[in-house]
């Protein structure tokens, strides 16, 4: 049964050769880059033929047609107290967590306020048997994209393909002072001690070892916006290893920083990519960043170069 046209389509395309959906989407140039493609296609704003389609690999044949239209939040997300649920299906759901809100109770906070407990309550009202499963944690200060299974099973299978094939977390940064290099990569060995803080060494002495990629977005003399993807995950590491380099993040006073502009950190864990547990899809999900962070990266800017005297 075909869905009922909503809203009117912002672009209206004709197929005229067999393709993938997101290939054709690619080339006919909808978007400047190819994760704004995807986007498109997570937030449910692509339809063929008139009905919706998510799939990236969605076989097109000539004389479809396919069209463009606005992001519809109601479709998609849910807005609750610390969190938004911006995907849900049978078995997963994505949320965009806020900075404050701990992702889940430890030994050493037993709180009610988690996004676990949040998300935990949510699925209850629904069936009072149903439970989430954590895939990986956020710290409670950092902002942004979390995945939780509605099934064990389906948590350890997943676990286990992101240790062969670790899904595409990319968070954006912003850190004291200017960096001497415009990207490169951070391999440390983290290790916990009684305090609960985590020390990196660029030696493996046994602890967990930490791989990070970094790459300068833009700077000024006295803060850098940096773009993160974090190869494994690992507890505080990003955090660690930004400190380890000389470069805390801003607002991280336990891990370096001295200032405090936006009153919290500023760290926000902003896209996410993985294929699907049960269907194969590749999931693509982007979280746009909080708007004290978003100031505060716009303020960001490179110094003008002195103007020659006469």
């Amino acid at each position: 049964m075909k869905e009922k046209a909503h809203n009117t389509a912002l672009q209206e395309m004709k197929v005229s050769k067999p393709s993938e959906l997101l290939d054709f989407l690619i080339e006919s140039k909808v978007r400047k880059s190819r994760n704004a493609v995807k986007s498109l296609l997570t937030h449910k704003q692509i339809k063929v033929n008139n009905q919706t389609v998510t799939q990236y690999n969605y076989e097109l044949k000539p004389g479809d047609k396919v069209s463009i239209h606005k992001h519809d939040h109601k479709l998609d997300e849910k807005k609750l107290k610390g969190l938004t649920i911006i995907y849900e299906d049978k078995y997963i759901v994505v949320i965009d967590k806020e900075s404050g809100l701990l992702s889940v109770s430890t030994g050493k906070e037993q709180m009610k306020e988690t996004a676990y407990n949040i998300i935990s309550s949510y699925l209850k009202v629904k069936n009072a048997e149903n439970k989430p499963y954590i895939l990986y944690r956020l710290d409670r200060e950092t902002s942004g994209l979390m995945v939780f299974t509605k099934d064990p099973d389906l948590q350890e299978k997943l676990q286990k393909e992101w240790i062969l094939h670790p899904p595409k977390r990319s968070y954006i940064a912003v850190v004291d002072s200017p960096l001497a290099v415009t990207s490169g990569t951070i391999t440390s060995w983290l290790t916990e001690n009684k305090n609960f803080v985590v020390f990196a060494s660029e030696k493996d002495n046994g602890g967990l070892k930490a791989v990070t990629h970094y790459k300068v977005e833009k700077a000024n003399s006295r803060y850098t916006v940096l773009k993160l993807n974090a190869e494994t995950s690992r507890k505080n590491q990003l955090r660690v290893q930004l400190q380890f380099i000389g470069h805390p993040i801003v607002g991280d006073k336990k891990y370096g920083s001295k200032t405090s502009p936006i009153r919290r950190i500023a760290l926000h864990a902003n896209e996410l990519e993985f294929r699907h547990p049960v269907t194969k899809e590749k999931m693509y999900f982007v979280s746009a960043l909080p708007k004290k962070m978003q100031v505060m990266v716009d303020a960001i800017n490179p110094p003008k170069p002195k103007e020659d005297s006469e």
